[in-house]
């Protein structure tokens, strides 16, 4: 099978699960958009700048150049592939095949001097990887993290009431509720996300090294300034003004930057959630057909957690490294962010993976009501921070102190916590409302925070 001979595990093992990344990021998504551009700047010359020498039956002329981008596809992708292979551009051999295409049309053979007019390769590829970064942003990164945002929200507002202990350091701590907890990932990645979507992705379109020598040079009487801005803008992409011959790639350290904390958020939230399963507070629904151990049959692994978090991190080195690196170029150009961009796709397809693991696990995952009760009703020192500060309330000195004497590494339960409470100098009123006090009823405001986010 041919999955079997795949070197990415993107194109073999997880293919089916990443496969809407392919209109994004592959050789053929890259090449398509390659085509789009070239072919949307002559027209864009032939309808908006309206060069004399392009003067011609508009009708006809874009209804051929279309005709050619609507007829692009696998087959149409290896001739160019072809072209290539003997040319050894990219880039180049977009407009070579563009060209052999209106070879057989007398009545547009003047179309083909402005095939690729006053552009250089990098207006074409960073316009392309503009409109293919913007798309998986918008159609596939925040639809899911919206996913993820929605399913935390209603663990959050379901389980608001359901007190659980906490853990700081490790150690036991002040109660929370399980509603609460999930509320703070809501609340992280809600803002995570409004960070990756105001990332304003940009391309430049303005030549050889950005000053739009050639264009001046054979029109100088045209505003290409404005021309130019307009035509990248109408891709819904931000015009660069200032450039060398390359987009300076700061969006996408910016970009970058905003994906590794989103996904770092959900490596938290992994992490969390694998020591819950541990705690025994959360569990997966079982599945009759599925093996957890092969050789442990009891077990069910959090698995789903693991492998996200896995794919996150792998994710996160490649986004670290795209942020370290495109911003970076030798005077006007070099050409090694080019290989870095090609795998772009590969660190959003690894987040995505992570996506749809969480989403599949959290779909899975079930509270332990009882093994949370339990915990909580073991471990009443966890009073002591409302009975200090409650003394500190009234005036008592050395509260903290005293709760550390009575309670530090003692086994503390309900008959001998009511019984310092009673033998305090805290008011009557103060004991009657602290003897009521319990694990499950000291949550201050957590369930109110949970059902709002």
């Amino acid at each position: 099978m041919a999955l079997l001979d795949e070197i990415s595990p993107l194109d073999g093992r997880y293919s089916s699960k990443v496969e809407e990344m392919s209109q994004f990021c592959s050789e053929g998504a890259l090449i398509n958009k390659r085509i789009l551009i070239e072919i949307k700047w002559l027209i864009y010359l032939i309808d908006k700048v309206k060069l004399k020498a392009l003067r011609t039956d508009h009708k006809l002329a874009v209804k051929h150049l279309e005709l050619i981008l609507n007829n692009f596809d696998n087959i149409e992708a290896q001739h160019l592939k072809n072209i290539e292979q003997t040319i050894c551009h990219d880039v180049k051999s977009v407009e070579y095949y563009i060209k052999n295409k209106l070879a057989g049309e007398q009545d547009l053979q003047h179309l083909i001097p402005f095939i690729h007019f006053a552009c250089t390769s990098e207006d074409i590829n960073n316009l392309s990887y503009a409109i293919l970064t913007k798309g998986i942003r918008d159609q596939i990164v925040e639809p899911h993290l919206e996913k993820l945002i929605n399913k935390l929200r209603g663990f959050a507002h379901d389980y608001a009431s359901h007190p659980m202990l906490s853990h700081t350091h490790g150690q036991i701590a002040t109660p929370s509720t399980v509603g609460k907890e999930f509320a703070n990932f809501v609340i992280r990645l809600k803002k995570a996300k409004e960070a990756i979507n105001k990332v304003a992705i940009m391309a430049k379109f303005n030549g050889a090294v950005g000053n739009y020598n050639a264009h001046i040079t054979a029109y100088p009487n045209l505003n290409w300034r404005k021309l130019n801005k307009q035509f990248v803008e109408s891709f819904g992409i931000e015009f660069s003004e200032y450039s060398t011959q390359i987009e300076a790639h700061d969006y996408l350290a910016e970009l970058s930057h905003a994906m590794i904390r989103a996904n770092n958020i959900l490596i938290d939230l992994c992490r969390d959630i694998w020591i819950y399963m541990a705690f025994g507070y959360f569990h997966e629904r079982l599945i009759e057909q599925e093996v957890g151990s092969s050789t442990m049959p009891h077990k069910v692994n959090p698995i789903q957690f693991e492998n996200a978090e896995g794919n996150l991190g792998v994710a996160n080195s490649l986004f670290d490294h795209f942020a370290n690196k495109l911003p970076i170029s030798r005077l006007q150009r070099d050409l090694s962010d080019s290989t870095v961009l090609r795998n772009l796709g590969v660190a959003f397809a690894h987040t995505l993976l992570a996506h749809k693991s969480i989403e599949k696990g959290l779909e899975r995952l079930e509270i332990n009501d009882k093994a949370i009760s339990i915990d909580l009703s073991k471990h009443w020192e966890i009073l002591a921070e409302a009975i200090q500060t409650v003394m500190r309330s009234e005036g008592i000195r050395e509260a903290y102190e005293k709760l550390k004497s009575f309670s530090r590494g003692k086994e503390i339960n309900r008959k001998l916590l009511q019984q310092f409470i009673e033998e305090s100098e805290l008011s009557d009123a103060a004991k009657q409302k602290l003897v009521k006090l319990t694990p499950c009823s000291y949550l201050g405001l957590a369930e109110e925070l949970a059902k709002e986010c």
